[in-house]
């Protein structure tokens, strides 16, 4: 059975995107479209659907990562602030959209807080292990232009292959360049 290790993680988020924005469990707020997501960041989110990007991102960093709570998400979205001339620092990211989005999640029924902080919950990685199950079947798009482009460069191969023999047989004589005074 594929699991979400198996599968790139672009690829799983990108899908699991897709089947939460199905979910009435997760909407995003008003507020979303104009809160930074952090103190680094200087302007808010451009994607449309950052929020479900996030969401997607944070059920995985779950499954991976095990029980973990806010304050240890908010470091691993944050980021480096411009100070302007003084030394960047790393900032966490701002909690409120994780935190909703958290409380979403459990509505959801894939996220339940537990002793050490949020835990993912059997539903969450049977949701995540279905994705990871639809990525794998997916064909790469890379893959499908090196199948397009495969006989080109074979042709290419060949082509500087037969040059290569047609020039190791042959010695060719090069006249001296006289020079003019």
């Amino acid at each position: 059975m594929v699991k979400v290790f198996d599968v790139d993680a672009n690829d799983l988020i990108e899908f699991a995107k897709e089947e939460l924005k199905k979910n009435e469990a997760l909407a995003q707020p008003e507020w979303a479209l104009f809160a930074k997501s952090g103190v680094s960041r200087e302007r808010p989110p451009e994607q449309e659907d950052f929020w479900y990007i996030r969401a997607a991102a944070l059920l995985r960093k779950l499954y991976v990562k095990g029980p973990i709570g806010i304050s240890r998400l908010r470091t691993e979205y944050g980021g480096r602030k411009n100070r302007g001339s003084r030394p960047e620092h790393h900032y966490p990211s701002g909690g409120k959209i994780i935190r909703v989005l958290l409380q979403q999640l459990e509505k959801a029924g894939y996220v339940k807080k537990g002793k050490k902080g949020r835990e993912i919950t059997p539903a969450g990685i049977k949701f995540l292990d279905s994705i990871a199950f639809k990525v794998s079947k997916t064909p790469k798009v890379e893959k499908h232009r090196e199948k397009e482009i495969r006989p080109e460069i074979e042709k290419i191969d060949k082509e500087k292959a037969k040059e290569k023999k047609k020039g190791e047989g042959e010695i060719k004589l090069v006249e001296p360049v006289k020079k003019k005074k």
